[in-house]
């Protein structure tokens, strides 16, 4: 009897879904065509799932080789003494700059000092020659060729030597005294001569000369004069010297100065 009973239920079911079933065989029937397409589809796909499999598999195992050789220290620190190395050779190098640069700087000083000691004898010791220490005179002059030369000498009356070099400041005088318009040209060469600037030390009572080369016979635009006197500055000082120039000397306003020279080689 309970079998029966159970027969009848599972007809009943199987009834009450008929309808069910009966409504999804259209659809599935429209999905046969899809699935239809798709298959060839995932033929063409299997060849390259089956290539892909080696690759993830060697990927893999290249993460897994990386993942244990990350944390070994051997070639962290063979790189950093391959990098200690060629640090080691400047360094070795080092020393040798600095030997050679101590041999340069131990040479240096030797030269330095000479220097310092010769200069120390010619300045030291020596005052300079000032005016107040100093007598100027008319040496002579002399002409030619429309250029007249002037000398002058510089003679120490101090009872000590001094030093000079250079050239002296001068400036030409009329009858009265008065400042005639003078341009000075320091030169080493002149129409006379040539002679270069040397540093003197003049002995108590030696002298040192200069000349003048100035125009001579010619007149020019600027105006031409006799100069009767002469004032001179020593070099390095401010204060003058004056000397007459007997006859008087004619000039143009512009005077070539030599250096002074020892003696009176500057007017030979």
């Amino acid at each position: 009897m309970m079998r029966e009973q159970i027969q009848v239920r599972r007809a009943l079911s199987v009834a009450r879904r008929a309808p069910i079933v009966a409504r999804r065989v259209p659809i599935v029937a429209r999905r046969a065509p899809i699935a239809a397409r798709r298959a060839p589809i995932v033929a063409r796909r299997a060849p390259i799932v089956a290539r892909r499999v080696p690759i993830v598999l060697a990927v893999l195992l290249l993460s897994a080789c990386g993942s244990s050789g990350a944390g070994s220290p051997p070639p962290t620190t063979s790189s950093a003494t391959t990098t200690t190395t060629p640090a080691a050779s400047p360094t070795t190098a080092a020393p040798t700059n600095t030997q050679a640069t101590s041999t340069t700087s131990t040479a240096a000083p030797p030269a330095t000092t000479a220097t310092t000691a010769t200069a120390t004898v010619v300045t030291s010791g020596t005052p300079p020659c000032r005016a107040a220490h100093l007598a100027l005179a008319f040496v002579g002059q002399q002409g030619g060729m429309g250029h007249g030369e002037i000398g002058f000498a510089l003679r120490n009356t101090s009872a000590t030597g001094c030093r000079t070099y250079g050239y002296p400041g001068v400036l030409f005088l009329d009858q009265q005294g008065r400042a005639l318009p003078t341009i000075p040209h320091h030169t080493t060469h002149d129409f006379f001569g040539s002679g270069p600037a040397v540093p003197l030390v003049l002995a108590p009572g030696a002298s040192a000369s200069f000349r003048l080369d100035v125009g001579h016979g010619v007149a020019t635009s600027a105006g031409c004069a006799t100069a009767y006197a002469l004032q001179a500055i020593p070099p390095n000082d401010t204060s003058s010297l004056r000397t007459p120039i007997p006859g008087g000397a004619y000039e143009c306003q512009d005077a070539n100065v030599s250096p002074l020279r020892a003696g009176q080689s500057a007017y030979p």
